[in-house]
């Protein structure tokens, strides 16, 4: 069981992601946004969808929020191209994960840079 939901989620991933990148003229979505992951419940009835941002906070809520509003469309749209007997009902959630991976290699090359600096 725990295979086939990890193989509906790798395709939800894919089928939101092209859903999203093609198919959504939202002007509240900016170009740079992905869909990193999805889970999915064991019952197959709701799918927590996080999705990556690159923009301020105001674009960051204003995407989430267009990804909610769309969340029917989207919802559908995968039930059709994957022919489920049930679509998962979708929760959108921001993940930073990237942003904050970022944050840190910044640091440490500030640090390394400074350090070096130093001994020179």
């Amino acid at each position: 069981m725990v295979e086939r939901t990890n193989r509906i989620s790798e395709e939800m991933k894919r089928e939101i992601s092209s859903i999203v990148q093609s198919e959504l003229k939202d002007p509240r979505l900016p170009k740079l946004v992905s869909i990193l992951s999805v889970n999915v419940t064991k019952d197959l009835r709701y799918a927590k969808v996080y999705v990556s941002v690159m923009g301020n906070d105001e674009e960051k809520k204003n995407a989430i929020s267009a990804l909610k509003s769309a969340a029917g469309y989207i919802r559908r749209e995968v039930g059709h191209r994957m022919q489920l007997r049930y679509t998962p009902e979708m929760h959108f959630e921001l993940d930073t994960s990237i942003e904050h991976g970022a944050y840190i290699t910044k640091l440490i090359n500030d640090t390394i840079s400074h350090e070096n600096g130093k001994r020179l």
